[in-house]
């Protein structure tokens, strides 16, 4: 694995890749962009779980941390943008193509939970993607219209105007905590859907826990989530194979409806859901016999379509 600095506009994106066995820098390799969930980071599901598997399957993998987030730069810290996450996903092209050693006819792209929702939408106009697959791929501008709002996005608006209005006078920032800071916290508070709770169990014990998986936001810079589609003219823009992979146990966060709407709109020819059964949304994130049952439908989805 190395670990690089990708330009995009006046930072640097933080990025490792991941090399097949048997590297060598002067053959052609496909390669698969792997993007994190909201408040993850490159070295969580993206890259150790898939991009490791995907990795040794022949693909070149490149697990990166979104701009604002992780170890990449961006001020300020934990902002969460739809539009400059996916432009994330041109500037990690751009480098790409750059290197001798990977084939820029065969370039896809894996995204997990909210990352599924951007690399979905990234294909539609970044048309160096060749095949898309999603994990639990979740519609993020859905969601914040819905349950991150409080089912008020519009109230959740003019709650982000007056603290982005504050901040420009000099107010402190209003980072917001995602999670519970434990399981323990999250019974006591009565957090227990299966997503939130499970989201807790991942991201706050050492199973999941990573130090620049911070699940926090700058709450007066969400507004543009709120506006946002992942899937808007997926009827006319999404055209490459699609495999989408989702879990069978039903949480709060929507991938299981999200992916059958979009394989339901994608104008791609080729497109598949894949239900795996009796596993959840944070189940596929990391647990072994999940991951592999959704690992044994897209390492050949990708060397079909790569």
């Amino acid at each position: 694995m190395e670990t690089v600095k990708i330009k995009n506009q006046y930072w640097d994106i933080a990025a490792d890749i991941h090399f097949p066995p048997g590297f060598d820098a002067k053959k052609k390799y496909p390669a698969i962009i792997s993007a994190h969930p909201i408040g993850s980071c490159k070295e969580q599901t993206s890259g150790n779980v898939y991009g490791e598997a995907l990795a040794k399957e022949g693909f070149v993998v490149l697990a990166f941390d979104a701009s604002f987030q992780g170890a990449s730069g961006g001020e300020p810290r934990y902002i969460e943008d739809p539009t400059l996450r996916v432009e994330d996903f041109r500037a990690v092209a751009d480098y790409l193509v750059t290197l001798d050693y990977v084939d820029e006819d065969r370039i896809g792209v894996l995204g997990i939970c909210g990352g599924g929702g951007y690399s979905i939408n990234a294909a539609m106009t970044e048309r160096r993607i060749k095949a898309v697959g999603t994990v639990t791929g979740v519609n993020y501008g859905r969601l914040m219209r819905e349950g991150f709002s409080g089912y008020d996005p519009v109230g959740a608006l003019e709650a982000m105007a007056k603290q982005r209005t504050a901040e420009a006078r000099g107010a402190k920032l209003r980072v917001d905590d995602l999670l519970p800071s434990s399981p323990e916290e999250a019974k006591k508070r009565g957090l227990t859907e299966i997503d939130v709770f499970e989201a807790t169990e991942y991201y706050r014990t050492p199973r999941g826990r990573k130090p620049h998986g911070a699940n926090r936001s700058l709450f007066s810079h969400q507004g543009a989530a709120v506006g946002w589609d992942a899937f808007h003219l997926a009827e006319v823009l999404l055209t490459q194979p699609l495999m989408v992979v989702v879990g069978d146990k039903v949480g709060a966060f929507g991938a299981y409806r999200d992916g059958c709407e979009i394989i339901g709109r994608a104008r791609s020819q080729k497109k598949e859901l894949v239900v795996v059964e009796g596993w959840s949304h944070y189940d596929l994130y990391d647990k072994p016999e999940p991951v592999s049952k959704a690992l044994a439908r897209l390492i050949p989805f990708y060397k079909e379509n790569l």
